[in-house]
């Protein structure tokens, strides 16, 4: 495990976006002594599977899961993102928007009650938005579930590729794998926000499938969890 190289995983059908993506990441500043890559799976058969692929296809010790949609607009990231990893040891992965809570049915937002922390630039079909969720008051806010748009690693789990094979609740999954795993999952304090979310129309056709898939592996851990942390809810 090489722990001066970060990697950028991607999965992607569409060469447009994952190379606009790829021009923002090629901007960003380098820490002196770190090596960067990009991996990007095409045509994957599902966001576990292309990311277990890539994962076992770099030495890096940090990853950096994102969806081709998502611009990275703060030049030194990679510098915020390896301090709070240096400094906490403890925190497993750290996102840009994350669930303080699940709802009953195990969704993310369902219930109507507000969930989320974090920040990001939204841009949709039809407007541009700020998204300010709630801003973590310390370094960090602890979470349950990070956002998959972007998921940053300092250890490796295995992505449940034998319980998710679509697109939706994989980013769920394994927030719960790596707190099961003992890791803390963050969302950092971020003074503006870190990208720019470029939103197409959402196919939510199998969503209901994987979220009751979600619920029934994981139902009594993020239970749990949310009993351990009743302060951020």
């Amino acid at each position: 495990m090489d722990e001066n190289k970060i990697c950028f995983i991607m999965c992607s059908n569409d060469e447009f976006q994952a190379r606009e993506c790829q021009i923002y990441l090629e901007q960003l500043l380098v820490p002196d002594g770190y090596e960067v890559e990009v991996l990007v799976v095409g045509e994957a058969g599902s966001m576990t599977s292309g990311y277990n692929e890539a994962m076992g296809a770099t030495d890096a010790k940090y990853k950096i899961y994102l969806h081709h949609d998502v611009l990275i607009i703060k030049p030194d990231v990679l510098f915020d993102i390896l301090a709070l990893f240096q400094k906490y040891p403890e925190v497993g992965m750290l996102g840009v928007a994350g669930n303080k809570s699940i709802a009953q049915d195990g969704g993310m937002w369902s219930d109507g009650t507000w969930r989320r922390t974090g920040e990001l630039l939204n841009d949709r079909i039809y407007e541009k938005s700020y998204c300010l969720f709630e801003r973590a008051e310390s370094e960090y806010a602890e979470v349950i579930a990070l956002d998959g748009l972007l998921m940053a690693t300092q250890y490796d789990l295995p992505w449940r590729e034998d319980l998710f094979q679509g697109w939706d609740f994989y980013d769920a999954s394994q927030s719960v794998e790596f707190w099961k795993a003992g890791y803390k999952v963050v969302v950092p304090h971020m003074e503006t926000p870190w990208c720019l979310h470029e939103n197409d129309v959402l196919n939510l056709s199998q969503y209901e499938r994987w979220r009751d898939t979600f619920v029934d592996e994981y139902e009594s851990y993020y239970r749990e969890w949310m009993k351990e942390h009743p302060t951020v809810r």
